[in-house]
Parts: structure tokens; C-alpha cells; sequence
């Protein structure tokens, strides 16, 4: 038997979360700078600073992360002598933001704090960060031993953030169970794999109980049960699950079809330009059930999207038939379905759009 540790996120959810900040990082040390994106430092920095004594605890400073998680961005920042007083790093933001704060401690060997100003990824409580080129282009994941020391989840900030960053986040959380489950039907797991394929079902049935509400909670920037839920599944459940199917460095368990398909569309710009990542992974899901023949779930899915217009037609994330045929290939060849319990063909895909297409 090998030895091995699992580290797991702790985190603070609530309203008024931030008047912790000083109890639960002291332990860390005095000092944090805050580095993040310009609309994330406006909606939380004052918030922070509020919250933070300076005769107990002292904001360095406060930083852009440079618009791309890459590592010529983490370079810059470490040279600022905000960083380089800093007991912590304060990440803040959405997902590239929360990465960019994330590999910047690691690099430094600092601890990180997360405080997430939008509820799209899971990246304020996972032991990795997607790393790009300067122009956007994905680079690799950069992994790390242990998850941020603790997020900080400001359900009051995330309320009166734009809604169309819940209503993608939701596509990608519940991504996480159908892929997890089909890549791992049949193995036999470790405990830590079995752990986390169970942990995904948490990103499935309360975004469906509680997503519809949630949505309009979020237009009018009220607080409510509903819209916790689903903060929780797509930041907590989400990341726990995601911190143990990686634990090996791989994505066998942590992906799969749907992000096969994401990944295969980035080929085009009108992806990347109008549209997010959770709303276009959340639309793959849809093909993987198809592929997988899970019926039943399909229509319960089917379902959701049309009652919350994430998209179920090619043409709502403007791709064309002469696209999609393009890059099926691609798909196929894909490291995310390289564990599938099963081949995953052309034809097969092709009937799958070709049904989803022919749903009223």
C-alpha cells in the first residue's frame, strides 16, 4: 500500500463572511496583498479593507493580475515589493484571476486565501490552476499539493454579480458527476477516486432543485437559500470533488465528453468571444447523455435548459453544421475520453448532435 495525503478546501460562505478574515488568516501571519481583476478588486477590496484592523493586519497593496493567468504575469507580480511584503497572497475574482493568485503563491511559497466575486468555476477551492498563453491560448494545468488555506465566499457580492456567470457555472458543475461517473464505470477505485465520484453527485441535484430560483434571485441581487445552493455546488462541491479525481494529475476521472466538445469548439473564435466555458460544457453534457443512452437523465436535463435558455441547438452557440463536422475528429482523439469505458465514434457523435438538433 502507498502513502499518501489528501488535502481538502475549507472555506466561509455567508453575507458577512469577511469579518472572519483576520480570525482565520492571523495564523498565517500580519500581511496579504490583494491581487485580482479590476472589476473584482471594485466589488471587493473595500469590503476586505473594511474588514481588516490595521493595527492586527495590514494590506500591502493591491494588484491586476495582468487579464491572463500566464506565467510571464506571475513573473511581473512577483517583483512588486506589494508581493514581496506579503505574508499572503489575497486572490480575488473569477476563475483566471483566482488561478493567477493561486500559482503566484505557490510559486513564492506563500500561503493564498480566495475570495471569488462571481460563482462560475470551482477555482477558489482547487489545487490547480489552468495556466494560458499572454494571448489567451490554453497552455497546461500547473498543479499544486494543497488547495487555497481557505475561500472566502461572499454570497452577497456573488448576488449582485452578473448573472450570466451563475447561469454558465451551473453547465460546468454539473458536468463534473456525469463525466466522473462514466469514466470511472467499471474501475475499481481507490478510495480517494470513489470519494470523489460520490462528492459529484452534490453538483447535479441541487442545481436542478434550485437553479431556476437561484437565476432569479441573482437578477434582482437578493441573498437567498436558493442561490447558496447553488453557489455551494459550483465552488465547494465542485472543487472537492475535482481536488480528489486530480489527485493523480490527470484528467481520466475529472473530464470526458462534455469537455471534450469545449475544448474541439475553442477551434473557433465566436467560442471564446461570446460565449463562457460552463454555458458550452453544460450543452456538451446534453451530447454525453445522448452518447451514453441515459435517456431518462437526458430529458430531466433537456428540460432544465430550456426552462433556464442555457442552449440545446447548435446555432445558440453559432456553430454550423460544416463546424461541428470539422473537428468531430478531434473529439474523439481527445485525452478527455481517453478513459471512457468505450470507444467513442464519429457516427456516434453524429447521431447524437443529429437528435439533439431534432428536438423541439
Amino acid at each position: 500500500m502507498e502513502n499518501y495525503s489528501i488535502y481538502l478546501p475549507s472555506y466561509s460562505i455567508g453575507p458577512k463572511v469577511y469579518e472572519t478574515i483576520v480570525s482565520i488568516c492571523k495564523p498565517f501571519g500580519h500581511t496579504a496583498v490583494c491581487i485580482g481583476g479590476k472589476h473584482a478588486l471594485q466589488a471587493a477590496e473595500e469590503k476586505i479593507r473594511k474588514a481588516v484592523k490595521e493595527e492586527e493586519f495590514m494590506i500591502t497593496g493591491s494588484l491586476w493580475y495582468g487579464g491572463e493567468a500566464a506565467y510571464e504575469n506571475i513573473e511581473k507580480l512577483m517583483e512588486h515589493e506589494e508581493v514581496k511584503k506579503a505574508d499572503m497572497i489575497f486572490a480575488i475574482g473569477g476563475g483566471k484571476a483566482l488561478d493567477t493568485g493561486k500559482a503566484l503563491a505557490a510559486k513564492l511559497e506563500k500561503p493564498v486565501f480566495t475570495f471569488p466575486t462571481i460563482a462560475s468555476t470551482c477555482a477558489a477551492t482547487t489545487s490547480v490552476a489552468i495556466m494560458y498563453e499572454l494571448n489567451g491560448a490554453f497552455k497546461e494545468p500547473f498543479f499544486f499539493e494543497k488547495p487555497p488555506a481557505h475561500a472566502f465566499i461572499d454570497t452577497e457580492i456573488l448576488a449582485h454579480a452578473p448573472q450570466r456567470y451563475v447561469w454558465a457555472g451551473m453547465g460546468d458543475t454539473y458536468a463534473k458527476y456525469y463525466e466522473a461517473s462514466v469514466s470511472s464505470r467499471n474501475d475499481v477505485l481507490p478510495h480517494y477516486l470513489q470519494l470523489g465520484v460520490n462528492v459529484s453527485q452534490m453538483c447535479v441535484a441541487p442545481v436542478l432543485t434550485y437553479g431556476e430560483k437561484a437565476l432569479k434571485d441573482n437578477e434582482k441581487g437578493r441573498v437567498s437559500k436558493e442561490l447558496e445552493q447553488v453557489v455551494l455546488a459550483i465552488i465547494v462541491s465542485t472543487g472537492i470533488a475535482s481536488n480528489l479525481l486530480t489527485r493523480e494529475h490527470t484528467v481520466h476521472y475529472n473530464s470526458g465528453l462534455a469537455h471534450g466538445v469545449f475544448y474541439s469548439l475553442t477551434a473557433f473564435p465566436q467560442i471564446e468571444k461570446h460565449h463562457l466555458h460552463g454555458e458550452v460544457v453544460g450543452y456538451g453534457v446534453l451530447i454525453l447523455l445522448l452518447c451514453d443512452g441515459q435517456e431518462e437523465e437526458f430529458k430531466k436535463l433537456y428540460e432544465f435548459h430550456k426552462k433556464t435558455g442555457l442552449p440545446t441547438k447548435l446555432s445558440q452557440i453559432e456553430i454550423t453544421n460544416e463546424e461541428l463536422e470539422s473537428i468531430l475528429e478531434n473529439i474523439i482523439k481527445r485525452s478527455d475520453v481517453e478513459h471512457y469505458p468505450y470507444k467513442v465514434t464519429i457516427e456516434m457523435l453524429k447521431e447524437a448532435f443529429a437528435k439533439l438538433e431534432a428536438m423541439e
